[in-house]
């Protein structure tokens, strides 16, 4: 596949066309890699995509319970002051 260089502005850029958009995921921003003279775009993921539903179940599964205490019982804030 062949793309032009395009002028934006004082830059310059590559317009990717819908089809590849919407084949790789690709919304607002890339990452560029850089490798072995190459140029790589890659989608950026949301890391924590899915996250709100998965604390949801939780929840309603009960399994969202603390696995150490918040504040241990020889825990003193003396030093803190």
């Amino acid at each position: 596949m062949e793309a032009s260089i395009i002028k934006i502005g004082n830059s310059r850029g590559i317009r990717l066309s819908k089809s590849i958009l919407e084949k790789y995921n690709i919304n607002d921003r890339v990452e560029i890699i850089l490798e072995k003279g190459r140029i790589i775009l890659k989608p950026i993921e949301n890391p924590r995509k899915n996250w709100e539903a998965a604390f949801k179940k939780m929840h309603a599964e009960n399994d969202d319970q603390m696995l150490i205490n918040d504040v241990f019982d020889n825990e003193t804030f003396e030093d803190w002051k």
